[in-house]
């Protein structure tokens, strides 16, 4: 930017306009009458005005049409009357030490007014606080413009008595912090008036060392010429003593022209309004954030269940600040007979809709996990579901179940990332390939697998938050997971927080993750002794009913039960094998099986007739089965097996203390 072609009026201009003036006169003027366009610098710019034809599709010229208007030049402009009316803050500096040229209305009436010549470390303090003086020392070497974005203006204190107060009183502007960016810009001004000639002029001269370039110089000095007709006399000779001066100066120092003086326009922009809207979308973001991160928790469980033959623990971790939360959610739920499921899912999308859908869904498979379904069919209703709940969403979803009788894992999967299996010898295994597609997108039947579980055997199941990277594809991630899963030792808290580590997953990960990890222990010694399993094969006709109870009499005697909880466990053993000798069919079997927590009686059949509790008339022979079972246990359930048939079952918890 250069000042010294904005106006006519700032040094060194008057002259180049009066030789433009002369060159002009002295110029012929073409026979017919064409209208000129004067520019903001005086140059010629109609090629008509010395005979030539006008450029093709210069503005305002027509074919056969009237010459085009004339256009105000700029030249009549002065650069204080430009910048002193800009709604922003401007104060120009020269030299090395960067003394004040000029500062406009706006930047006195924020700052306070400031004296011309000075220094900008000493009288433009706040350049010092808003660290804009290295800047305008690197814009004045370099020549290249510098910005710096939405600095604070602290309010103004409140003056204190004393000589400066009325000083400090102008500053009225800063009765509130603002936030400004400035723009320092490298400018050349005019050199200052030689001497002689501004000797001639009345102009007084500046109360500091040094000359100041005089960003509104005049070619006359103004004078009051409303008193008397002498004073006009007195203008007129000003007028030609100072036209005689610079025809004088023109002919001595045309070779030897002073250099223009470099210098640093600042410029500052108010962007408070910008900012504080900016600031108060951020704080919306955030507590929109903090809604759903606390909307996301208090959906997923508060406490994990923790099953008799399983350590299970799990992690969730929201996406950084500038990521919204989404949807993960993780579950553990007891079956029933020692068996128990275990979910972890993934809804599309993020903010407070996913977390509300993540909600619904979660709860729709704890209702029908007490269903006893094998996987497929919980996935396949859920799928339903999803696109009941919105039409547009779509979730993706494990569920797995572990059956200790069988150290299986049975899952199904729609659309997610493979479950992780790590045998006792450190094999990491992958289970097979999702089952179905993700849930919300209907017409597709879903099936299950089933992966080895065995005693000493960890598994792994994770969001895709964990694995996947921008840069990367997912399965990368998984075989990444894999290698540290192989390689992770300690309880299932202490191996989330390793694979968290291990992937780098931090607070500020752009993506929620959640982490569900299982163990099946191998136990020994004083353990094993409070797990034991016992089995009768149920054969015959009406003889296996007393056999059973002959059976579980033995067992339970055998493994050190009370008294009370012995006959409890002989009478629901006689009710269950007595209802599958009446409704079911052949083959039939009878286990035992005891915990540290707790005694587990189940029956199974080759009919898949679900029984149902229902309230017996006292003069019914039957139907009361059933109800004494669910009165004498803690509680009782039935499923269908996948073979086809069914498992009746109930629990007794064992009195505390009880080994």
């Amino acid at each position: 930017m250069n000042f010294t072609r904005w106006s006519a009026r700032l040094p060194r201009t008057q002259r180049r306009s009066a030789a433009r003036s002369d060159r002009a006169a002295r110029r012929p003027q073409p026979a017919t009458g064409g209208g000129s366009v004067p520019a903001a610098r005086g140059e010629r710019t109609d090629p008509s005005a010395v005979g030539e034809p006008p450029l093709p599709g210069t503005p305002g010229t027509v074919p056969g049409g009237p010459p085009p208007a004339a256009v105000p030049t700029l030249d009549g402009l002065s650069v204080h009357d430009v910048l002193g009316q800009v709604p922003a803050l401007v104060a120009v500096v020269y030299g090395p030490e960067h003394r004040i040229a000029y500062v406009n209305d706006a930047y006195a009436y924020l700052f306070g007014h400031r004296t011309r010549g000075v220094p900008a470390g000493q009288a433009l303090p706040e350049l010092r606080e808003l660290g804009l003086l290295p800047l305008m020392d690197q814009v004045l070497r370099s020549g290249t413009p510098r910005t710096v974005k939405a600095r604070r203006v602290p309010a103004a204190p409140e003056p204190e008595p004393g000589p400066d107060a009325e000083a400090e009183a102008t500053a009225a502007g800063r009765s509130r912090h603002g936030y400004y960016t400035f723009t320092c810009s490298p400018i050349e001004m005019a050199a200052p008036v030689p001497e002689p000639a501004r000797a001639t002029a009345p102009v007084p001269a500046p109360a500091h060392d040094g000359a100041v370039p005089d960003m509104a110089s005049r070619d006359t000095a103004v004078l009051d010429t409303a008193d008397t007709a002498d004073a006009a006399v007195t203008v007129a000779a000003a007028q030609a003593t100072v036209t005689a001066t610079k025809a004088t100066v023109d002919a001595d120092t045309a070779d030897t022209a002073a250099e223009p003086v470099r210098g640093v326009l600042v410029f500052g922009a108010d962007v408070t309004d910008q900012v504080e809207s900016a600031e108060r979308l951020r704080a919306s973001e955030r507590l929109q954030r903090e809604t759903a991160v606390t909307l996301q928790r208090s959906l997923l469980p508060q406490e994990l269940e923790q099953p008799d033959d399983l350590r299970v623990a799990a992690t969730y971790q929201p996406g950084g600040k500038d990521a919204a939360v989404g949807g993960d959610w993780y579950d553990v739920i007891t079956l029933g007979a020692g068996r128990t499921a275990l979910v972890i899912g993934d809804v599309m999308g993020r903010g407070v809709r996913a977390a509300a859908v993540m909600g619904q869904l979660r709860t729709a498979v704890r209702a029908y996990a007490r269903l006893d379904l094998p996987p497929h069919e919980v996935l396949q209703l859920l799928d339903g579901l999803a696109a009941e709940i919105d039409a547009n969403q779509i979730a993706t979803c494990v569920y797995a179940v572990h059956d200790p009788n069988e150290s299986r894992l049975v899952y199904a999967s729609a659309g997610h990332l493979p479950i992780l299996v790590r045998d006792p010898d450190g094999t990491v295994r992958r289970a097979a390939e999702p089952t179905g597609p993700p849930l919300g997108t209907g017409g597709w039947l879903h099936t299950s697998g089933s992966v080895p579980l065995n005693p000493g055997s960890s598994a792994v199941l994770y969001t895709d938050g964990l694995v996947e990277r921008r840069d990367k594809d997912i399965y990368d991630g998984v075989a990444a997971l894999e290698r540290v899963f192989a390689g992770a030792t300690g309880t299932p808290q202490v191996m989330c927080d390793r694979l968290l580590r291990a992937l780098g997953i931090t607070a500020a990960h752009d993506d929620d993750v959640a982490v569900l990890v299982l163990q099946h222990p191998a136990r020994s010694g004083h353990d094993a002794e409070l797990f034991h399993n016992a089995a009768l094969e149920l054969l015959g006709g009406v003889e296996a009913a007393p056999r059973a109870r002959a059976f579980a009499s033995g067992v339970l005697a055998s493994w050190r039960f009370p008294m009370e909880l012995r006959d409890l466990g002989v009478l629901a053993a006689s009710e269950l094998v007595a209802n599958s000798l009446q409704h079911g069919t052949p083959p039939m079997r009878l286990r035992l099986r005891r915990t540290d927590r707790r005694l587990i009686i189940e029956v199974t059949d080759g009919d898949d007739h679900l029984p149902r509790r229902r309230r017996a008339e006292p003069v019914d022979e039957a139907g009361r089965g059933i109800s004494i079972i669910a009165t004498i246990a803690s509680s009782w359930g039935s499923r269908r097996t996948p073979g086809g048939g069914k498992a009746v079952w109930c629990e007794f918890a064992l009195p505390a203390g009880e080994p």
